[in-house]
């Protein structure tokens, strides 16, 4: 990453980079290669498939990529468990009735463990990497190794460490002209591309202010079993673990906080915040927060401000409002108001595609052209980092740098991925977990 001087890549401002993005993404700059999938695969116009992280993300992936119009089938899958990866098939099976001969699994391609995505990897030309995205970062300089197009979901990490991990893979992920998407949707979805078109014309102006919200109820909890390890116990209720999952800021609201950066066309600076558990307090929430609110500041001085929460029966609202020094655009409405209210644009919601289904129709047609077309991982990387030091402010009430923390090495992983392996964090004789303290925790002296 660049330091906070110069902020460029090779010459370009990041706004250029952009747009130049834009258009490398809509095809007109991409670099033919030869086809990775009658290599891989050995049968013509097969594209094989692999799925590593059977939960529900998972499994609505796999089926969207079987859903493409191109020649694809499902041919390994990967979890670190048995049943989740058992209940995945049947679903994933369930919906492809129609198309019964792109679900080819058997019993040898379905692997279990830790280790099990390595095995999953290797039968496949594409692989879709969805387990908790603290395991991402493994996966994913894995899946580059073996030559593989990607799509992974986002985050793509929960902690600095894994950052730099994706970072120095999709630079070799680049060099081997190798796709990858990551799921942050929006950039796929038209409404969104239409709204980001009108922007660059100028039709708000210059960028004074960012609002973005991921404000919802409760999520799911799934109890304790006596059999579990700690280990297990954790990996089954992966949410509430900042090594699996990052806190909510990182692993859902990260979308929001994409849109901004998006705009801006850089990441911000630096990041200040408060947070904590004010509704979900007992055992089974672990260690994160139920509330965020950060201040996030670009480098000319524009502010975005951020907040999430889960709280049961309150005010949901889940969207981006970008203002501008001649007009607003309100995301999830779809429109763009001029500072007295008067409506410049509203996109015509009858032209909204499905952006979940697009991410996948855009790859897959790719690969089967043989283009080299989604260098996503980087976008995937400032998003990621960019809610990482969301959630270091609120936790440590400091200001997160975002340069610093990207240097700082620091890593929330375990030292040993196995299920009788202490994982990072562990209960007291209470059943309660340690979390983070505003003024007593601390990252940087």
């Amino acid at each position: 990453m660049e330091n906070e001087k110069s902020q460029s890549f090779h010459g370009q401002s990041r706004r250029d980079f952009v747009k130049q993005s834009s258009v490398l993404a809509g095809g007109l700059l991409a670099a033919p290669i030869l086809s990775q999938a009658n290599y891989f695969s050995g049968a013509p116009g097969v594209i094989k498939v692999a799925l590593i992280g059977c939960g529900g993300r998972g499994t609505g992936a796999a089926a969207q990529a079987l859903k493409t119009k191109e020649n694809v089938q499902l041919v390994a899958m990967a979890d670190a468990f048995r049943d989740n990866l058992d209940k995945s098939f049947e679903n994933i099976t369930a919906e492809m009735k129609d198309k019964p001969e792109r679900v080819k699994v058997p019993d040898s391609n379905k692997f279990t463990g830790f280790d099990a995505y390595k095995k999953a990897i290797a039968l496949a030309d594409v692989v879709i990497l969805a387990t908790p995205p603290g395991f991402r970062p493994i996966h994913f300089e894995e899946a580059v190794n073996q030559g593989k197009h990607i799509f992974m979901e986002k985050p793509v990490a929960t902690d600095p460490a894994g950052i730099a991990k994706v970072l120095a893979a999709a630079e070799v992920a680049k060099s081997k002209k190798l796709n990858v998407v990551v799921g942050l949707q929006r950039h796929y979805q038209t409404s969104y591309r239409e709204l980001y078109k009108r922007f660059q014309d100028g039709i708000i102006g210059d960028i004074t202010s960012i609002q973005v919200w991921w404000n919802q109820g409760a999520l799911w909890v799934r109890p304790r079993k006596p059999e579990y390890t700690e280990m297990e116990y954790q990996m089954r209720n992966w949410y509430y673990f900042n090594w699996l999952c990052g806190d909510h800021i990182v692993e859902q609201h990260i979308h929001n906080i994409d849109v901004g950066n998006w705009f801006m066309g850089e990441t911000p600076v630096t990041a200040v915040g408060m947070g904590g558990r004010a509704i979900r307090t007992g055992p089974e929430a672990g260690e994160i927060y139920d509330h965020h609110f950060v201040e996030y500041r670009y480098k000319n001085g524009v502010v975005m401000n951020s907040q999430c929460r889960h709280w049961k029966d309150s005010v949901s609202r889940v969207d981006e409002e970008i203002v501008g020094t001649k007009g607003r655009i309100i995301c999830d409405k779809g429109v763009i108001l001029d500072h007295k209210g008067k409506t410049l644009y509203t996109f015509d919601k009858k032209q909204q595609n499905r952006p979940y289904q697009a991410e996948h129709d855009e790859l897959f047609d790719a690969v089967a052209k043989g283009q080299f077309k989604y260098q996503d991982a980087k976008r995937g990387v400032e998003a990621t980092l960019s809610a990482i030091i969301g959630r270091m402010a609120t936790y440590s009430g400091q200001s997160i740098g975002y340069e610093k923390a990207l240097g700082s090495g620091i890593n929330l992983q375990p030292a040993k991925y196995a299920f009788d392996a202490p994982p990072p964090v562990l209960p007291d004789a209470n059943g309660n977990y340690a979390y983070a303290k505003p003024g007593i925790t601390k990252y940087f002296s």
